[in-house]
């Protein structure tokens, strides 16, 4: 089936390092991704990140067809998927700043009330 065709179709844009084409097939595949929406949804989350990576996708069955997932793999091998951006901006703004430093870290998930829209809530995160 040629890509002009497909209903669906992923591609990884950017990820925390050069990856192996079976890291970036996971990676596309969040089907078995645990979504940071429900993990959050009662209680805060630990990630310690081991490998990132925004993923453009374009699915026709969606009303949105072009938007994007982001996805972290915890050390654990556990990977988790959003597309809250408030979530990425907050990850890579930490991500960036720990880059090249040997200190250990990690990120505390959870959400907080949304000052834009009223009764809703958006994800974010804070380094541990």
């Amino acid at each position: 089936m040629s890509k002009e065709t497909r209903n669906y179709s992923s591609k990884v844009v950017e990820s925390s390092r050069e990856l192996t084409a079976k890291e970036r097939i996971s990676l596309k595949d969040t089907s078995d991704a645990v979504k940071l929406d429900t993990a959050t949804s009662d209680t805060a989350l630990l990630i310690y990140p081991e490998l990132w990576a925004e993923i453009e996708v374009h699915n026709e069955k969606s009303d949105d067809k072009d938007y994007k997932q982001y996805v972290v793999v915890d050390k654990d091998g556990t990977k988790y998927v959003t597309g809250s951006y408030s979530f990425w901006s907050a990850f890579t703004d930490i991500a960036d700043d720990m880059c090249g430093e040997d200190e250990k870290w990690g990120v505390k998930v959870y959400k907080l009330p949304s000052k834009n829209f009223a009764g809703r809530d958006f994800i974010t995160c804070s380094i541990v």
